[in-house]
C-alpha cells in the first residue's frame, strides 16, 4: 500500500492532543510547516452511537491535509464501523490510540492498557484493517510500567496485523507525562520492524527533533506539548532537518498576530463565549517566557470576558514592544 508517512513533505507531525488538536490548532500548526496533524482522539462508540457532540471532533477543510483521525476503543467491531465512518469524513489515515494513560479511558478498556493484551491488539487492528482502506496506524507507549516495556513485541504484532506505521511515546503509561521520555525503546522498535516508526515524547525545541532522529533512526517526529504556545517549532525542525539555519521565532508583532488569528479561528468555529473559554490556555502557553508574563497570565486568568481579554492581551503586547523583550527559556 502507498506509505502516507514516507510520503509526507516534512518529517514533523502534530500530535493527537486531548482538548486542544481542533480544526483551528492545526491549521495554525500547517501555517509553520506540520506535515501531518491529527484530530484528538475521539470515541469510537461515541461516532457509532453519535453520541452528544462526537461529530464535531471530525471538523475539517480543505487546507486541514493531510488528516489523521484518532479513535480510541476496546471493541474490535465498534472500531472497525467507526473507522468505516471517519473514512467517509475525510480522513487520509485512521489511527488507533493504544497509548493513553488517562484513568477514565483506561477504565473502559481502552488507551494504554491494550498494551496488556497483544491478543486484542492485533485483534483491533486486523478488524479495522478489513473495514477501510485507509492506511491505518498505531500510538503506543513504551510499555505500561518499568517492568513491562513491551513496544516492540506490540509493534511487531501490529505490522503483522496489517498495521502502516507505529507512533511510540517513548514513556510507560504509568508515567503519564512525568519523568523523561526513552528513546531508546523507540530505537528498539525502528530496528525491529519494516513498517514507518514514528518517535514521540520530549521534543520540545527544534534540536531535539534532530537528536530523536539521529538515535533513534525513526521515520518521523510527532511533537506534542512542545508545539503549545510554540506552533513555529515546526519551521524550527524543518529548517535544521534540511541544513538550513535555525531562524523560527515570531518577533513580538508576528507572535501577537498569531494569538489574534488563532483566536478568530477559535472564535469562527466555536462561538465568541465558547473561544474565551476554550482559548485562555492558549494565552497562557503563548506569552509563557516572555517578560513580565507571570503578572499578565495571573491576570487574563481572572478574567471571563473577550472585551478585557482583548485589550489585556493588547496592553500587554504594547507595554513588550516598548522594553527590549526577553525570551525565558
Amino acid at each position: 500500500m502507498f506509505n502516507l508517512i514516507k510520503a509526507l513533505p516534512g518529517k514533523a507531525i502534530l500530535s493527537p492532543l486531548a482538548g486542544i488538536s481542533n480544526l483551528p490548532f492545526r491549521l495554525i500548526a500547517r501555517s509553520f510547516g506540520c506535515a501531518l496533524a491529527y484530530t484528538e482522539m475521539i470515541s469510537a462508540n461515541g461516532l457509532v452511537r453519535k453520541t452528544n457532540n462526537t461529530y464535531e471532533y471530525l471538523k475539517t477543510c480543505a487546507e486541514d491535509k493531510p488528516l489523521g483521525v484518532q479513535i480510541f476503543g476496546s471493541n474490535p467491531q465498534l472500531l472497525a464501523e467507526a473507522a468505516r465512518i471517519v473514512a467517509g469524513r475525510g480522513a487520509e489515515l485512521i489511527d488507533i490510540n493504544m497509548g493513553c494513560p488517562v484513568k477514565k479511558v483506561i477504565r473502559s478498556g481502552a488507551g494504554a492498557i491494550l498494551m496488556k493484551d497483544p491478543d486484542l491488539v492485533a485483534c483491533i487492528i486486523s478488524s479495522v484493517k478489513k473495514a477501510v482502506s485507509l492506511p491505518v496506524t498505531i500510538k503506543i507507549r513504551s510499555g505500561w510500567n518499568s517492568s513491562s516495556i513491551n513496544a516492540v513485541e506490540i509493534a511487531r504484532i501490529a505490522e503483522d496485523s496489517g498495521a502502516d506505521a507505529v507512533s511510540v511515546h517513548g514513556r510507560t503509561a504509568d508515567q503519564g507525562y512525568s519523568g523523561t521520555a526513552d528513546w531508546k525503546v523507540i530505537a528498539a522498535v525502528k530496528e525491529s520492524v519494516h513498517i514507518p516508526v514514528i518517535g514521540n515524547g520530549d521534543i520540545w525545541q527544534p534540536q531535539d527533533a534532530v537528536d530523536m532522529m539521529t538515535q533513534t533512526s525513526c521515520d518521523a517526529v510527532m511533537v506534542g506539548r512542545g508545539s503549545l504556545g510554540n506552533p513555529w517549532i515546526f519551521k524550527g525542525i524543518n529548517q535544521l532537518l534540511t541544513g538550513a539555519p535555525a531562524d523560527f521565532m515570531p518577533g513580538l508583532s508576528s507572535r501577537h498576530e498569531i494569538i489574534e488569528k488563532h483566536w478568530a479561528m477559535e472564535t469562527a468555529m466555536c462561538g465568541s463565549i465558547a473561544a474565551v473559554r476554550n482559548f485562555r490556555k492558549h494565552l497562557l502557553w503563548y506569552t509563557k517566557g516572555l517578560e513580565g508574563s507571570s503578572r499578565f497570565r495571573n491576570h487574563i486568568s481572572s478574567l471571563r470576558d473577550r472585551e478585557s481579554m482583548q485589550d489585556e492581551l493588547d496592553k500587554y503586547f504594547r507595554t513588550l514592544s516598548s522594553v527590549t523583550p526577553e525570551i525565558i527559556p
